[in-house]
C-alpha cells in the first residue's frame, strides 16, 4: 500500500513495542496488521476509499503505535491516546479488562476503522465505529471486512 510522502510517523514500532501493547491491551494483533504497522505507522494512504453499510468512507490517516514521550504533537495519532479520548464509547462492558474494539484509522467526520475482537479473539474482523451513534458503554459498529488483510484489499476499489 502506498502512503502519502512523509506521512509515516516515526519511530516505527518494534516487535518489542508491539508485544508490550498486546500484553497491555490483552489481545493478539493479526500478523497482517503487525507487518503493516511496522512499515506504515500513522501513514496517510493514497488509496483511502472503501464502502461499508451503503456509505463511502475515506481514511484520513492510519493511527500509529508509539512509546509516548510527550515530545511530539503527532502522539495524538497513537492508538492508546485515541482510546483514552474515546473512553467508554468504544466498550460495552465497564468491567472489561483489555480491549475488544481497537481503533486503527481515523475516518473523515470522527468515525474510526477498528479491529473488532468481540466475536473472534484470534482473528478480529474490521469495522467502522460510528461516533454519532455510539454512547457510553454502547458502541455502534458496522463490519467492513472479515480480517485486516481483506480490508487492505478493499481500499481504493
Amino acid at each position: 500500500m502506498d502512503m502519502k510522502e512523509n506521512s509515516i510517523i516515526n519511530p516505527l514500532p518494534t516487535d518489542e513495542l508491539l508485544d508490550e501493547k498486546e500484553r497491555k491491551w490483552r489481545i493478539t494483533l493479526p500478523q497482517s496488521y503487525k507487518t503493516f504497522i511496522k512499515q506504515n505507522s500513522g501513514g496517510i494512504p493514497l488509496e483511502s476509499q472503501f464502502l461499508c453499510n451503503g456509505h463511502n468512507y475515506a481514511i484520513d490517516r492510519f493511527l500509529c503505535i508509539l512509546k509516548i514521550t510527550g515530545e511530539s504533537e503527532l502522539e495524538w495519532y497513537d492508538i492508546g491516546a485515541t482510546m483514552s479520548q474515546l473512553d467508554e464509547r468504544i466498550i460495552d462492558d465497564e468491567d472489561l479488562v483489555g480491549v475488544e474494539i481497537l481503533p486503527i484509522a481515523v475516518l473523515f467526520a470522527g468515525d474510526f476503522v477498528c479491529l473488532d475482537y468481540r466475536s473472534n479473539k484470534d482473528e478480529p474482523s474490521v469495522c467502522v465505529w460510528s461516533h454519532e451513534e455510539s454512547g457510553e458503554f454502547a458502541p455502534v459498529t458496522y463490519q467492513v471486512a472479515n480480517n485486516f488483510a481483506e480490508f487492505l484489499e478493499m481500499l481504493g476499489e
